[in-house]
């Protein structure tokens, strides 16, 4: 297995926008569309959503490197080497997998929920920089792209992710990466430690329940092939959509 670096994780979203960019018309939406006319509250909501979107793919793509022994011997478990992870963390991993976050999120978000042209690139930059913090290893209100987001629903900050890391293997837990919503309706979101003046709503009231809070059983997607079964439904969506 090859551990990729910052430059070649560019590469290959290089590679992958150029095949975008053929084999999808229209994916990306022209510098000046009609969604460009649309208000600046609609637009900001169809952001919003397509992160959720986003966010989706990507949190049953994590769970599964997690579940799957082969994914997390051969893939994910390369990014993990870091128990206290900086920002440099992020793109230091097996080339798949960043690549596979790419496709069911940036990807399928991008199709089912489309951006217009300035939205699509406020998007990309949120994402970068949201990853980045994310694995900083440091949570305050300079971190710009968490704290912007705070105000949503089960809010997450860079501690969440912190404390995903130093649990290596059995770090089965907070596996969103925008947001924080479906850690909490799956029931895999866990505090982590953090200071009062950066915990969330969502973190305050985890620590007066102990047990947290699950609002769907989905521990049947915790086994070695059925925890791709989201992932085929969403990937059916999307080419149904195509």
């Amino acid at each position: 297995a090859v551990v990729s670096t910052q430059s070649d994780h560019y590469g290959r979203e290089f590679c992958l926008d150029l095949f975008v960019y053929f084999m999808i018309p229209g994916f990306y939406p022209a510098e000046v569309s009609p969604c460009c006319s649309s208000s600046l509250p609609r637009r900001m909501v169809q952001l919003v959503l397509n992160h959720y979107v986003m966010s989706f793919g990507m949190y049953w793509s994590h769970r599964a490197l997690h579940k799957n022994a082969w994914l997390w011997k051969n893939i994910h478990s390369l990014h993990h080497w870091a128990k206290h992870p900086l920002s440099r963390t992020t793109y230091q991993d097996h080339w798949l997998d960043n690549f596979g976050n790419a496709i069911v999120g940036h990807v399928f978000a991008q199709i089912l929920v489309p951006l217009d042209g300035q939205m699509f690139w406020v998007s990309r930059v949120f994402r970068v920089c949201e990853s980045l913090e994310k694995h900083s290893g440091v949570s305050g209100y300079f971190n710009l792209a968490h704290s912007v987001q705070r105000w949503l629903p089960f809010a997450q900050m860079p501690h969440h992710h912190d404390w995903h890391h130093e649990g290596h293997k059995g770090c089965n837990y907070t596996f969103t990466s925008i947001g924080g919503l479906w850690d909490c309706l799956f029931g895999t979101r866990k505090t982590g430690r953090s200071i009062q003046s950066v915990e969330t709503t969502h973190d305050m009231h985890q620590k007066e329940n102990s047990m947290g809070v699950s609002y769907f059983d989905t521990a049947y997607f915790d086994g070695q092939y059925s925890c791709f079964i989201p992932l085929v439904a969403l990937t059916g969506f999307v080419i149904k959509v195509l």
